[in-house]
């Protein structure tokens, strides 16, 4: 049985509301907001019937607090009053009131009224419910897209190891650490990312970080499109991308087809799909993150802050693994001595602001390298 507050200073209009109400819902007759708000503590109503004229508290500052407090915001509210002037029921529908009920009221109008709002919440919470159900459906689904792509080109690369997975950890403890240390802030909200309620992300080797809530997409959103950066490897050769030994200089070219290859994949998939944000960020993350500080990298050349953000943090998680791990034209590099080429790139290879960032964080990177292959 459904649960309604009626809350008037009038005892006459207490009483009559809860012998009208009582066998069809559990009803609590409540004298002031004061005493509705001691009694929300405890017991959560599926709606609120609500005089406007009382003292202390009246019906329009209790509305208002109910709507800034998201624990109650949800619950419905009718208005009971015996003021029905258009100004009266402007302002109440502003604050968010459902309906108006003039009193004195019939036993029948009070239940027909009642039952169509709890009908019609009912329907929406079930639909949102639904909503809600299909969305994490679509999100898992997008999700297994992406890992299957990012698969198909790591089980052809079988240089690289876990690369993908690493690296998306990489790019994930420096975006922490740029917020929590106010680093290129502007930049990021550009992402339309939910960045004023960051807190700590995950650091376990695996785990996928749940971050922020934003209004396009959300930053674990942005962290899972890197898994996309190296896609366009899919069209190179096998016989170049396993190459045992280093490539040559026509080899190398060839290989470094696969950021402008990566971009055209994905905007393939973004003509087909719409313009989805985490595909957005994975054409940055695919086709800027070889562009170097200095100008000198490709496929583009771009310099400076000219080079998308994505495509900064990107170069050095990229280059970090590829320096750990070992590859046939040479041995694995060890953390300090990563740690060190890194520093001594910073404004030529890498954008030195966060290489700074790098340094400050590189304990934890050398956890990753360890635990995560």
């Amino acid at each position: 049985m459904k649960t309604i507050f009626v809350v008037d200073d009038s005892d006459v209009n207490l009483i009559t509301a809860e012998k009208a109400l009582t066998g069809h819902y559990d009803v609590f007759t409540l004298p002031s907001a004061e005493a509705m708000f001691t009694f929300l503590n405890d017991i959560r109503p599926d709606l609120i019937l609500l005089d406007i004229k009382m003292p202390v508290i009246d019906g329009f500052e209790a509305l208002q607090m109910l709507r800034e407090n998201p624990t109650y915001a949800d619950i419905p509210v009718i208005f009971i009053t015996a003021t029905n002037d258009p100004a009266t029921e402007s302002r109440g529908f502003e604050l968010g009131a459902k309906d108006f009920i003039t009193k004195p009221f019939s036993t029948q109008v009070l239940l027909s009224r009642i039952k169509t709002h709890l009908d019609v919440e009912g329907l929406i919470r079930d639909r949102t419910v639904q909503l809600n159900s299909q969305t994490e459906r679509l999100q898992i689904m997008k999700k297994s897209i992406v890992t299957l792509m990012a698969n198909m080109v790591e089980n052809r690369d079988i240089l690289t190891g876990k690369h993908v997975e690493r690296t998306s950890i990489y790019v994930t403890v420096l975006i922490e650490a740029m917020l929590e240390r106010g680093i290129y802030v502007e930049e990021m909200k550009k992402w339309n990312v939910d960045i004023a309620s960051a807190s700590s992300m995950l650091h376990d080797v695996g785990i996928a970080a749940t971050l922020y809530n934003g209004n396009e997409g959300s930053l674990e959103d942005l962290v899972y499109s890197v898994r996309l950066h190296d896609i366009g490897k899919i069209v190179i050769s096998d016989l170049i991308l396993n190459k045992n030994g280093k490539l040559t200089e026509e080899e190398f070219n060839l290989m470094k087809t696969h950021t402008i290859e990566g971009e055209k994949i994905i905007d393939s998939i973004i003509a087909e799909t719409g313009n989805e944000f985490f595909l957005e960020n994975a054409k940055l993350f695919a086709g800027c993150h070889h562009e170097k500080w200095d100008g000198t990298g490709y496929p583009r050349g771009l310099k400076g802050t000219d080079i998308p953000l994505q495509g900064r943090i990107m170069a050095i998680a990229d280059v970090y693994d590829a320096l750990v791990s070992t590859r046939p034209y040479k041995e694995a590099f060890s953390h300090e001595k990563s740690m060190e080429i890194i520093k001594e790139n910073a404004g030529t290879q890498f954008d030195p602001v966060i290489v700074d960032v790098f340094l400050e964080v590189n304990e934890i990177f050398a956890d990753i390298m360890r635990f995560g292959s």
